[in-house]
């Protein structure tokens, strides 16, 4: 149901985004990265890494400031962001499996409206023949499968030693082998050609990064610009510096095409930074990503697993330079795009995810009233400034980090707007408010789970 408010809010938006009729329909880039820390751009606040292709973007776009990531771990994450649907209600409740077939993906729902469809990078939701990205809308797809490889030989060599080490990068349905060409560079090259060939069609081209997931790989030009960082610190700007310069490739084509101002883009990332141990080097409990003033990281429902930058851009419809502080989630880039694209949002299933153009274009409140999260025996729900978190852990890289917490804390509630690091437990000075959230939150996870 839309409010008579949400629907007045949603007019000019709607007139504004809406191409006329006779016109091309604008185009769509969605750039993600992964593993990234939220406090890792230059835009936000980072001074020893440097991001000005991000920057830029976001200078020329709005830049949301309470932007969530559907889950706080890869696979879920991407699932809603295809799918405009509650991980656990598309089927793709954790990073294991493949995304039901039964899904509509953006990708699918775009294709049918016209569109030429493109990924380049990191799939993660399916490596049969009826769930890799030809299958599921995408006319192209240049990338890997997997959830991470190894930058240069493009092999997957993590997890239990009864795992095999295989090759994993692709061109459509067909293995391809290009060793050693470094990987974040590689994805530019196919997305900035995707955009070439596609010049006189509408495109949605989705460029979903594997940078800045381990292994930690990056060549040595990039090391160079970060020669004072500690060894860690450095390479992983030294990644984040790649894809920061991918960026900059695809959209300096964009523009040299004079594709810029009929073109909406997307940037933001799949969860927070990680404290896994293979993620670091020596063995040793990584460091390198910075989450800011939230608490938690990857795998986290504190704000430090899923709270992610996001910006997104289009010249002369979107505003420039402005900063915009109601809650968002990946789920709502779906309804977004396609309401822009004049693609229907699927019917025949719950699509969670709701149009935030009314909320980017003429100052709208949120669309959710509620979000919320699950993921591995965790549950978590922000109305408002309140977020309360039911048996959170942090995954701070030490062994209690790995265990749920205890006591009064098994109920974490938190004012982020005066404590957007969730280090005090408010619980007690609101039982009505902590009751009424964990009620809510319960009866979500019971809807989810039935559709």
């Amino acid at each position: 149901m839309i409010s008579r408010r949400d629907f007045l809010a949603a007019a000019p938006a709607a007139a504004l985004s809406t191409p006329p009729a006779g016109r091309r329909p604008p185009n769509f880039i969605v750039f993600l990265c992964d593993d990234l820390g939220s406090g890792d751009l230059g835009y936000r606040g980072a001074r020893d890494v440097k991001t000005p292709n991000i920057d830029a973007l976001a200078a020329s776009g709005t830049q949301f400031t309470n932007w969530y990531a559907n889950a706080p771990v890869c696979g879920p994450s991407r699932a809603s962001l295809m799918t405009g649907r509650y991980p656990i209600r598309c089927g793709k409740p954790g990073n294991g499996g493949n995304l039901p077939v039964a899904e509509k993906t953006l990708a699918t729902l775009l294709q049918s409206h016209g569109y030429k469809t493109g990924i380049t990078g990191k799939w993660h939701l399916g490596n049969s023949p009826e769930t890799v990205p030809n299958a599921r809308g995408f006319d192209h797809f240049f990338g890997f499968h997997g959830g991470c490889e190894d930058y240069f030989s493009h092999r997957y060599y993590w997890g239990a030693d009864t795992k095999t080490n295989y090759h994993d990068l692709w061109l459509n349905r067909t293995e391809i082998f290009r060793n050693g060409q470094y990987l974040t560079e590689a994805i530019a090259r196919e997305a900035s050609d995707f955009v070439v060939r596609n010049k006189s069609n509408p495109f949605f081209l989705y460029v979903p990064f594997n940078a800045v997931h381990y292994p930690m790989h990056a060549p040595e030009k990039y090391m160079e610009r970060f020669a004072s960082l500690p060894l860690e610190r450095r390479i992983y700007a030294a990644m984040l510096s790649a894809a920061d310069d991918a960026i900059g490739t695809v959209m300096a084509q964009v523009k040299r095409l004079g594709l810029l101002d009929n073109t909406m883009v997307f940037f933001s990332a799949d969860n927070g930074a990680t404290r896994e141990t293979r993620a670091g080097l020596s063995g040793e409990t990584p460091s390198a990503g910075a989450n800011g003033v939230f608490r938690g990281f990857k795998f986290s429902l504190f704000d430090g697993g899923m709270h992610v930058p996001a910006v997104m851009s289009w010249p002369g419809r979107i505003p420039a330079g402005k900063v915009n502080h109601e809650l968002g989630m990946h789920m709502d880039i779906l309804p977004t795009i396609c309401t822009v694209a004049g693609a229907k949002v699927p019917d025949d299933r719950t699509i969670d995810g709701r149009d935030v153009m009314p909320m980017v274009t003429s100052g709208a409140k949120s669309p959710h009233d509620a979000i919320f999260w699950s993921s591995a025996g965790q549950l978590a729900v922000r109305r408002l400034n309140w977020k309360l978190v039911q048996n959170g852990k942090t995954y701070d890289g030490t062994d209690v980090g790995n265990e749920k917490l205890t006591g009064d804390d098994a109920l974490f509630l938190s004012d982020l707007a005066s404590d957007p690091g969730e280090k005090r437990n408010r619980r007690h000075d609101n039982p009505a408010l902590t009751d009424e959230l964990a009620t809510l939150a319960a009866k979500w996870l019971e809807s989810v789970k039935l559709n």
